[in-house]
């Protein structure tokens, strides 16, 4: 090949290489200056064949640039479908748990574990109890909260200790394990109490400290909600036998994990 044709392709390739690089330069300083969400608004706009902006959740019309670029930081909020099933389920989980571990004669922690000492104590119905512990906290889970959140706890507080006496004429238990018991109570109840949460809403009392200091302060609802718990079951210690007692805490333990785990904050985007 002659000297001449050598020269004239390394100088094409020179400038097709600096044409590249300016090229690839430019498309990462669009990427920092645009953020995280510019992988997935070019992944939308490469599906669309065009470089618009990601489409409104709710009125399908595309979004301005400076939208686009909070797409994805915005929580999208649930509707009030979603909302009532949640405490409808929430409130039934945990109920069943209630069951559990009154049959097999255990406690728990939060004002659940207040009520079981009222009613151990009393032999008053559980979900009466339950309610009425719960009144006292509604203000300031209104003053902490906002009205939404309190009128959802309220709800939810309503049909547990609804849930509570209706469930004994539903179901039946022939034969628990306590171990077993303990730990199925466990994941009923961090079930239940995750589904609530993530829907803005609590059991009241604890729970609504423990939300409020994870809302504010970036504190873990599980972790808070646990120490909480240790107190409350320290204080059955006088009318629970020892082996009670363990699983008692074993149950306890399962349900804070549940929570812990679960339910971190920022990562859940549905509010």
């Amino acid at each position: 090949m002659p000297i001449r044709h050598v020269w004239i392709a390394s100088c094409l390739w020179c400038v097709r290489y600096r044409v590249r690089s300016r090229r690839d330069l430019r498309q990462r300083e669009m990427t920092a200056a645009r953020g995280p969400v510019t992988t997935c608004q070019m992944q939308v706009a490469t599906r669309n064949h065009s470089y618009s902006q990601p489409a409104d959740r709710y009125s399908g019309k595309l979004s301005s640039p400076s939208a686009g670029r909070s797409f994805m930081s915005e929580k999208l909020h649930h509707t009030l479908s979603e909302d009532i099933q949640a405490l409808l389920i929430g409130s039934l989980n945990v109920a069943l748990s209630v069951q559990v571990f009154k049959y097999a004669n255990l406690q728990t922690g939060g004002t659940a574990g207040l009520a079981f000492l009222g009613h151990y104590l009393s032999h008053l119905p559980f979900g009466w109890i339950f309610f009425v512990i719960n009144l006292p906290f509604y203000l300031f889970a209104w003053k902490a909260m906002g009205w939404p959140f309190t009128l959802k706890t309220f709800s939810a507080v309503a049909l547990l200790s609804l849930y509570s006496e209706l469930l004994p004429h539903w179901i039946s238990f022939g034969h628990l394990n306590p171990w077993f018991a303990g730990i199925l109570g466990g994941l009923l109840a961090g079930n239940g109490i995750l589904i609530l949460a993530r829907h803005k809403a609590s059991l009241g009392g604890v729970g609504v400290l423990a939300l409020y200091l994870q809302e504010t302060r970036g504190w873990r609802a599980g972790k808070l909600q646990m120490g909480a718990d240790v107190l409350i079951l320290l204080s059955a210690a006088s009318i629970l036998d020892p082996i009670r007692m363990a699983i008692s805490i074993l149950g306890a333990v399962t349900l804070n994990l549940v929570i812990a785990v679960n339910h971190r904050p920022g990562r859940y985007i549905g509010m």
